[in-house]
């Protein structure tokens, strides 16, 4: 239980690096972006960030997995550390040489043949993202979450101040008759301050990680990179697939819809998607901490014992924050400008989606430790099947709620498929059943109440916060969650 205690504080940890910088993107860009931005325009910004997302992940293909199983394990560190790191360079510079040469037919394809400006910096952000993942997965694995979650905040806050300054006070400035504004704005630019802002938060970001580059002299070993590439091409395939899970709907309601309703569509749709994200927050700064964990305690003999225990945990933790963030609907108001918040009716969908992402998170170490990555990836590719099967279906039909409920079909498909499957190369004994009847509780509650709400706010606030406190007390009864948590450990 020590072990789950240890790891309960490491996420808390990288949950600074985590959910507070991407807190502050949520509390204040999506604010902000959705009260300065109309629908299409937000749709803009919304899809391109999903293009981003799979780029990113093609870019490091599968190498911060890679260093952490590899890294004074089956190689030397320096040798491990060196060769993710150059490579990693190599191939980011190499995509944006493509880029840059390629630039119209890369704008045309993706639709932004008007502005090829916003492609050369998403281009910039995600090489620059791309190539400072090991000089991060070095920070985690040397046990640095402090410096992790401060450059990570840093990131956050200069991308924040820059786009406020661009979006708000450099027409303010402009308004009140100042000239000297136009030297270094432009009215029209509008959506491109978006990337111009988070350009210059990778950038500085990246200077920051300089000092952590050199910490340890990069050492380039041709044959090690061979093995690397071995282990991490099926953590690509499986990688590729899961930020198409995550970002694929974005891509398609534009061309399943159409013209400028479809980018309509996907700026609602992507403001409400943002809500129910707050829990994919919790998912992030669990797996930051969770990955080098489960490796770090693969060859113990009560690894599976402590992955069983750790699965339940899990699930209880992500349940209260899936309760929090849905049972207090007018807490998350706010978080959106008044012409987004139709889209709230994906919130609980959505986050329920990520909660059995989580899951899947969980049960994805036997393949890991296993060296078995190339079942995550056919897994993966059933979630895509899936996601691309019900959007084109349903999409046409339902909008932007069918978007939302594939999240939920693909992330369980895979889920089913990979309990399955692990059972019999892995076999761990998860309590299956406390987890199913925890999440049915969850599920429950949230639906009493939705039939109990009302016009008076304050009674809503009191019932959906018992509601609340029966879930925290079936938890502690059950399985003394909170006294685990919370012991003084030996």
């Amino acid at each position: 239980m020590n072990d789950i205690r240890k790891l309960a504080g490491q996420t808390v940890i990288y949950g600074f690096g985590t959910v507070v910088p991407r807190f502050l993107n949520y509390a204040l860009l999506t604010p902000f972006y959705t009260r300065i931005f109309g629908l299409e325009q937000y749709g803009v910004v919304t899809e391109l960030y999903a293009w981003m997302v799979l780029a990113l992940v093609i870019l490091t293909y599968g190498m911060e997995t890679t260093y952490f199983r590899f890294a004074g394990k089956k190689a030397p560190a320096e040798k491990v550390y060196g060769t993710a790191l150059i490579s990693l360079f190599s191939t980011s510079a190499l995509f944006l040489l493509a880029v840059s040469l390629c630039i119209n037919q890369v704008s045309g394809f993706l639709g932004y043949e008007q502005h090829p400006e916003y492609i050369r910096m998403f281009a910039w952000i995600v090489a620059i993202d791309a190539f400072s993942a090991i000089p991060f997965a070095w920070l985690r694995n040397n046990n640095r979450p402090v410096v992790f979650s401060a450059l990570k905040i840093i990131n956050v806050v200069v991308t924040i101040v820059i786009a406020f300054f661009f979006l708000k006070i450099a027409p303010s400035l402009a308004e009140k008759g100042s000239t000297w504004i136009y030297k270094i704005w432009n009215p029209d630019f509008q959506v491109g301050y978006v990337f111009v802002a988070n350009l210059a938060g990778s950038a500085i970001t990246l200077i920051c990680l300089i000092p952590f580059i050199f910490r340890m002299q990069p050492v380039f070993d041709r044959k090690l990179l061979g093995r690397m590439l071995a282990y991490s091409w099926p953590l690509l395939i499986g990688g590729m697939a899961g930020s198409l899970n995550e970002v694929l709907d974005k891509i398609l309601l534009r061309r399943l819809i159409g013209g400028t309703e479809g980018l309509a569509t996907v700026g609602m749709y992507g403001a409400g998607y943002k809500v129910g994200v707050l829990m994919s927050l919790f998912i992030q700064m669990y797996r930051f901490a969770a990955e080098p964990f489960f490796f770090e305690k693969a060859g113990s003999r009560d690894a599976k014992e402590t992955y069983a225990v750790t699965m339940k945990y899990f699930v209880i933790t992500a349940l209260i924050l899936f309760l929090g963030i849905n049972l207090y609907p007018e807490a998350v108001r706010i978080l959106i400008g008044d012409i987004f918040r139709e889209s709230l009716i994906v919130v609980p969908i959505v986050s329920m989606g990520y909660l059995l992402l989580g899951i899947f998170i969980n049960q994805s170490i036997w393949y890991k430790v296993d060296d078995k990555t190339i079942y995550g990836a056919w897994i993966t590719l059933v979630g895509v099947a899936v996601t691309v099967a019900v959007n084109v279906i349903f999409v046409p039909v339902f909008g932007y709620i069918a978007a939302a409920w594939a999240h939920i079909a693909c992330y369980l498909s895979m889920v089913i498929v990979s309990y399955f499957v692990g059972q019999k190369y892995y076999p761990i004994k998860y309590e299956t059943g406390k987890i199913f009847m925890y999440i049915v509780l969850a599920v429950a509650l949230l639906f009493v109440s939705m039939l109990l709400a009302g016009e008076n706010k304050i009674l809503n606030t009191v019932i959906d916060t018992l509601l609340l406190f029966i879930f925290f007390a079936v938890a502690e009864i059950r399985d003394k969650f909170f006294t685990l948590l919370f012991k003084r450990g030996s």
